[in-house]
């Protein structure tokens, strides 16, 4: 089986059985994203650990496309138990690759199965579809981490 047939069934797989879809309590921070060009949306709840330094967990709801949609479920998988700082890595090790136009190969390390959206690098139109749940995630946690007070009471 060639490596872009086992991209295809990662993607199609996580499209058709979503992991942590369905909004969930408790969460610190909720966004909701659009995609203008296709209509593609995503709402997105990020809960932190108490201390705020852990994505505790993820829950979203969306519709649209298969990418967009397998590109968050993927998120979930990579992201939750992360620090917030390697978190942020993450999403920014996926950004990289999917808007190199082909440039960047990525790390299976680092972004798990969201390697099976380098192909998704080489059509520009495609690229938002699955930075979608993933931009979400990024603008959460920014609110989040501000809305967790820190254990230096500076917020």
């Amino acid at each position: 089986m060639r490596l872009e047939q086992i991209y295809q069934e990662v993607i199609l797989d996580h499209y058709k059985h979503p992991h942590r879809r369905g909004l969930r309590e408790p969460f610190n921070a909720e966004v909701h994203h659009t995609n203008p060009i296709c209509g593609d949306e995503v709402t997105l709840r990020v809960a932190l650990s108490d201390d705020g330094d852990t994505v505790a967990d993820i829950s979203y709801d969306g519709q649209g496309c298969s990418i967009s949609q397998a590109a968050t479920s993927v998120l979930t998988d990579q992201v939750i138990g992360q620090t917030v700082g390697q978190a942020l890595q993450t999403v920014a090790a996926f950004t990289e690759m999917v808007s190199s136009r082909g440039t960047v190969a990525g790390d299976e390390d680092v972004i798990g199965d969201g390697i099976a959206f380098a192909g998704v690098a080489k059509y520009p139109a495609r690229v938002k579809c699955a930075l979608l749940g993933w931009t979400a995630f990024k603008t959460a946690l920014v609110e989040a981490t501000s809305a967790v007070p820190s254990t230096g009471g500076n917020r």
